[in-house]
């Protein structure tokens, strides 16, 4: 396992070679000058300008803009922002805890509620359960996160006031106290479970569809006839073929929740990082926008990784060679 993980790893760095490339040449094809910000905005001499633009090397070759970027970019140095006037890394590395927060906790709320539900729904096919647990999987499919966000906002901040809808920790508070982290959890909570609750859907579908196929399954049809207990044969059989396809996703969530965070994020006013990327492309802070582009490729990518190695450890029988 540890030479099939060297070897992922290694197959990165072409992947986002290829990734730097198309990331660097469509934020330069954008509109804008990402070069304003650097600027002093009372002064607009057109040869103070072209000074500044030689300066910043944008009159360099594009080839050798790249180069320089990825060169820098290798070594740690992500560039320095054109609107906070400050390196992007610092920046990033300010919000991306409370991402971090959010995605995990939204994650484990997906978990839970879609292996509950997709229990019950496998196990009880057809039946009044099945089908509201099937409603609500059409509804949160259907409805988007921005449309459930600010629903939620509405009720369960304006109008009873349960949850703060905007922020990540309370005003006043010290770093480090108890007070703090429960109110980082209370700001959390309701993004957390709009991101978590609409994601359950198709979870919770995949694992109820698969433990009904592997019911159906001769090994189970065997087992039945030895006289095992029906809740081993759920729990230890069909359980555990069926888990696989939620370790698929669960690779993929480590960056898909991060990215997706973005509309939550700005909805609830959350200092993360995806608010900040959707802040970057409207103001062409372009350090800061390609450093996190970069960050949730490579995660997409180690995602994908992890997915495959869990694959070795839920199943044995799948060997990683």
């Amino acid at each position: 396992m540890l030479q099939y993980t060297l070897r992922r790893l290694l197959s990165m760095i072409p992947l986002l070679l290829l990734i730097s490339l198309v990331v660097f040449f469509l934020a330069k094809m954008m509109p804008g000058d990402a070069f304003a910000g650097e600027i002093d905005p009372s002064n607009t001499n057109p040869q103070y300008i072209e000074e500044m633009r030689e300066k910043l090397g944008y009159n360099d070759p594009i080839i050798q803009q790249y180069g320089r970027w990825v060169v820098n970019f290798v070594q740690g140095d992500f560039g320095k922002s054109t609107v906070y006037k400050k390196p992007a890394a610092e920046i990033i590395a300010q919000r991306i805890p409370n991402t971090i927060f959010l995605a995990f906790t939204s994650l484990v709320i997906t978990y839970i509620f879609a292996f509950f539900m997709g229990m019950y729904a496998g196990r009880k096919p057809y039946t009044l359960g099945d089908n509201l647990i099937g409603t609500y999987n059409y509804l949160a499919l259907a409805i988007p996160s921005f449309v459930a966000g600010i629903v939620a906002i509405y009720f369960f901040s304006f109008k009873l006031g349960w949850f703060p809808f905007n922020g990540s920790v309370g005003v006043g508070l010290e770093p480090g106290t108890l007070d703090y982290y429960v109110s980082k959890f209370h700001h959390v909570l309701l993004p957390a479970l709009i991101l978590g609750l609409m994601g359950t859907a198709s979870y919770t579908q995949f694992l109820r569809n698969d433990i009904i196929e592997n019911s159906r399954k001769d090994f189970v049809r065997t087992a039945r006839a030895k006289g095992t207990k029906e809740s081993k044969i759920y729990n230890k059989h069909i359980l555990r073929n069926s888990i696989i396809p939620l370790i698929t996703f669960l690779g993929f969530d480590i960056a898909t929740l991060i990215s997706g965070a973005v509309i939550t994020e700005t909805i609830f006013t959350y200092p993360g990082i995806g608010a900040l990327f959707l802040e970057s492309v409207g103001r062409r802070d372009y350090a800061v926008m390609m450093s996190i582009t970069m960050i949730l490729s490579f995660l997409t990518l180690f995602g994908n990784l992890i997915a495959d190695l869990l694959y070795g450890i839920v199943d044995p029988r799948i060997r990683l060679d």
